[in-house]
């Protein structure tokens, strides 16, 4: 039997299947040579990285693309065990590829309910804010993310270069969306130290912390976050990929797990890092010496923080209960 799997860290263009980007290269007349080999995506450092999935992303030029996205992921996630799933969405990529923000998120909706429809997979999306577009991008996000009307958005991020300005100059975007009645997560300790947490949880007051490993180097900010119960959405592949640890076994997944902090396990931008959640959930176990048990203990977690109605929850418990 399939063990059940639930991600809250997902960035929709980041998960785009190496096959779905080179049939929409092939359709558009787009050369990918150059970040597409063999079936994975090809990049050697976080600038690199950064130009790849650029390039991913301007492969999607219509609704139909982008929602055979969301419908493609949730499809794999599906097959591999999973029963919920976030998927952060950016309306700026649907302006790049000349969509209205409204034709993108329907794109999208459209996708996630497609995927719902064949296997029951639940699905829930998290509008970005991009921090190196300055707080006023960030403030407009959240004014469209409150104002728009799509039910399945639930939440609001910030994602983006972590080094880029302080936490205080985009507080009050959370404000808005906390005001128009979303839960809120930020990126927060994975490029920067403990110190990006500490703002995160003292000027933004989230319900979830995107990454915040580096947590980790503070004895300190690790009781805070086990004492306030703060989930953290952790994507150890993606941290091994760009370099934040050196290799699984240094990550600090279990070291956080085993003092009360409440983790979760998520694949961030999964097939750029070659990995998958089917992956993480099993790297977990094989090489951070993760009890099958603790494991399950995450998968619980996460769907006792996903941005769902307690209606959802209940059945989403039931599912792992069944």
């Amino acid at each position: 039997m399939t063990t059940p799997k639930a991600e809250l860290h997902c960035h929709i263009e980041g998960a785009t299947p190496p096959a779905l980007a080179a049939r929409l290269a092939d359709k558009y007349g787009i050369d990918l040579s150059s970040w597409l080999h063999e079936g994975r995506y090809v990049w050697h450092d976080f600038s690199s990285f950064i130009a790849c999935y650029a390039a991913i992303a301007s492969v999607f030029r219509s609704e139909e693309d982008f929602a055979a996205l969301a419908e493609a992921y949730l499809d794999e996630l599906a097959a591999a065990g999973a029963i919920y799933s976030e998927l952060f969405v950016s309306p700026e990529q649907g302006l790049a590829a000349g969509l209205s923000r409204d034709g993108y998120m329907r794109a999208i909706s459209a996708g996630i309910e497609a995927a719902r429809n064949r296997t029951g997979i639940e699905c829930r999306m998290v509008m970005i804010g991009e921090r190196h577009m300055g707080p006023e991008q960030v403030e407009g996000a959240a004014r469209y993310a409150v104002s728009c009307g799509f039910p399945l958005l639930t939440g609001f991020n910030m994602a983006g270069d972590e080094r880029v300005g302080r936490v205080a100059d985009y507080a009050r975007a959370f404000d808005i969306a906390r005001d128009g009645g979303l839960k809120l997560t930020i990126h927060a300790g994975e490029v920067c130290g403990p110190g990006s947490v500490r703002d995160a949880l003292d000027l933004v007051r989230p319900d979830r912390i995107g990454h915040g490993v580096r947590a980790v180097e503070d004895p300190g900010l690790v009781r805070r976050l086990a004492d306030e119960g703060v989930v953290l959405e952790v994507c150890p592949g993606s941290n091994i990929a760009l370099s934040v640890y050196p290799d699984f076994r240094s990550h600090p997944l279990r070291q956080l797990f085993d003092a009360g902090v409440r983790v979760t396990l998520n694949s961030d931008d999964p097939p750029f890092f070659d990995t998958s959640l089917a992956r993480e959930y099993a790297v977990a176990q094989s090489e951070m010496g993760l009890s099958a048990a603790a494991i399950a203990a995450m998968t619980r977690q996460a769907i006792a923080a996903a941005f769902v109605d307690e209606p959802t929850r209940a059945r989403l418990y039931a599912r792992l209960d069944g």
